[in-house]
C-alpha cells in the first residue's frame, strides 16, 4: 500500500510563522509595525474566532504584497528560504528524510504562501495557498482557497482521491491542522517540539 506522509509547516516543521517572518523580511520593521498596527483589531477578532482566517490574512498579505512584481517577490523567497533555514526544527526536516528515504510519497500541506515554503523543500511536493497574478504582478487576493483546516484535506483528496489505496501520515501542530490529523490513519500532534 502506498504511503503519504504530510506534514504542516508553520508551527510544525518551523519554530515560527513565517508569514509574519517574511513580511518583516521583505519590508523591514518598521514597514511590518506599522502594517500590523493598522490590521491589529482585525487579526484580534481573528483570533477570538469572530472573523474569518482567511479574510484576515488575505487582508494583510495584499496590504503588504499587492502589485508586486511576481519575479520580485519569487526572488525574496527564494532569498527568504536560503537565508531562515535556522527556523527549521532538526527533527522534521530528519523525519521528512527518513520518509523519502522509505520511498513515502511526502507532502507539505500549509496554509503558508507555496511561493515561499517551496524553496525550503525542492523536493517535496507542496500544496499551500496561491497567489493570484495578472499581468505578471500579484493583485493581494489568493488564487486558491487559503490550505487551512478541512480545505488541507481537500488538497490530499484532489490528488489521491481513492482513500483506499494508501496510507495517510500526518503532521501538524494547531487548530488548522485538526481536520487533516483526523483524516490521517497517523496523526502526531506537536510532534517535533522538545
Amino acid at each position: 500500500m502506498k504511503k503519504i506522509i504530510a506534514f504542516d509547516f508553520d508551527g510544525t516543521l518551523t519554530t515560527k510563522d513565517t508569514l509574519l517572518v517574511f513580511i518583516r523580511y521583505v519590508h523591514g520593521t518598521k514597514a511590518f509595525v506599522t502594517g500590523f498596527l493598522r490590521y491589529a483589531p482585525l487579526l484580534v477578532l481573528m483570533k477570538l474566532s469572530l472573523y474569518p482566517n482567511y479574510k484576515a490574512k488575505q487582508r494583510v498579505f495584499s496590504y503588504f504584497f499587492k502589485d508586486m512584481p511576481l519575479n520580485l517577490f519569487n526572488r525574496y523567497c527564494e532569498d527568504f528560504a536560503a537565508d531562515n533555514r535556522h527556523l527549521l526544527r532538526s527533527q522534521g526536516i530528519e523525519a521528512i528524510r527518513q520518509a523519502q528515504a522509505e520511498g513515502a510519497e511526502v507532502l507539505i500541506v500549509s496554509a503558508s504562501i507555496d511561493n515561499w515554503v517551496r524553496p525550503f523543500f525542492p523536493t517535496v511536493r507542496v500544496l499551500g495557498t496561491q497567489v493570484e497574478v495578472k499581468d505578471g504582478v500579484l493583485t493581494g487576493r489568493f488564487l486558491t482557497r487559503n490550505c487551512y483546516g478541512q480545505e488541507k484535506v481537500s488538497r490530499i483528496l484532489a490528488l489521491y482521491p481513492n482513500r483506499s489505496e494508501y496510507r495517510l501520515t500526518a503532521y501538524g501542530d494547531s487548530r488548522g491542522d485538526k481536520e487533516l490529523l483526523a483524516f490521517a490513519d497517523e496523526g502526531h500532534y506537536k510532534p517535533f517540539r522538545p
